[in-house]
């Protein structure tokens, strides 16, 4: 279904993603390296080849690699850009603290680094850390989730891959909104790494021990995806409520389906461009063109209501209103 998803994604993640009008610049400038978490999620290859699209803009050479959460691979990913004499680093790291030496590493080389999407537990070693503003979006994401459900219901949840800071952040922000609602009742949670296969698998767990759940909410829509699946295959979706997030093409498909409430978009074409076009600041100029390292991206609900308006995956300007 992702394969032949492929070709209209890009075209409408770089319709939407922030590039630059006109020829590009003198090319032979230099390699940029994107090391990007698993291409094979949407949401990673839009990162991935966004980047990739914006630094050829910008007359660079550009690769794109996949460390697939692995840290060792990350580091050896690392390694080869050193050798191939990067001149920036574009860096989805594969944990908060596990890619800290991988990082410095780069540094050390006079590699800058430009982390995108994930961030790492220790300031002043990246140039810049661009996100999505997870608190902000699980916020939005649960109080819709709370308008679809009800304030009384029982539930489970999805939980992201623990090395990922985005995991904790949004179920905080979740529980910061439901914990509001005492008839609300989480009889479950379940890691599922991001994972569809993951989530499809644990949903079947989950509704052995509590098969007559309202509602789920997840921490990104693969894993939602796979738990619309299992409650399909059971017969049980008519009547549960599916969150997601991310704003994946197969998450808006979901919802236009009515399998699924809502999904929260984050913005990773345009965060993705912003993240090139400061590595190109900072090499040509020596100092970043962003004071603030760590910045947040807004995310915005798509649902029901304004799905038909989504046109560009995964940016801001693919919303119309």
């Amino acid at each position: 279904m992702f394969t032949r998803r492929k070709s209209l994604l890009m075209g409408a993640a770089l319709a939407a993603a922030p590039l630059f009008s006109g020829a590009a610049f003198a090319q032979d400038q230099g390699l940029i390296s994107i090391i990007v978490t698993d291409p094979s999620n949407p949401y990673w290859f839009t990162e991935g080849e966004v980047a990739k699209a914006t630094a050829e803009e910008l007359g660079y050479k550009a690769n794109v690699s996949a460390h697939k959460g692995d840290t060792n691979t990350e580091s050896n990913l690392i390694d080869t850009a050193i050798t191939n004499q990067a001149k920036a680093i574009i860096l989805d790291p594969a944990n908060a603290d596990g890619s800290i030496g991988a990082v410095k590493k780069a540094v050390a080389a006079d590699i800058p680094v430009f982390l995108v999407n994930a961030e790492i537990n220790e300031s002043g070693i990246a140039i810049a850390q661009l996100v999505s503003n997870n608190a902000q979006g699980a916020a939005l994401g649960a109080q819709q989730w709370v308008q679809t459900v009800g304030d009384s219901a029982t539930y489970v949840e999805f939980f992201g891959n623990p090395a990922d800071n985005n995991a904790a952040t949004r179920s905080n922000g979740y529980e910061t909104v439901l914990s509001q609602y005492p008839d609300l009742e989480k009889v479950a949670e379940e890691v599922a790494n991001w994972d569809r296969t993951q989530g499809y698998n644990k949903m079947q767990s989950m509704l052995q021990a509590n098969p007559d759940i309202d509602a789920v909410i997840s921490g990104n829509d693969e894993m939602a995806l796979g738990a619309i699946a299992a409650l399909k295959e059971a017969g049980k979706l008519e009547n549960v409520t599916v969150g997601g997030f991310d704003g994946s093409p197969d998450a808006v498909e979901a919802i236009k389906a009515g399998e699924m409430a809502y999904s929260v978009l984050q913005p990773v074409a345009v965060f993705s461009a912003e993240a090139v076009k400061q590595a190109d600041y900072y090499i040509k100029n020596g100092e970043p063109m962003v004071d603030t390292e760590k910045q947040l991206f807004d995310c915005v609900l798509i649902t029901p209501d304004n799905v038909d308006q989504y046109t560009a995956p995964f940016t801001l300007e693919g919303m119309a209103g």
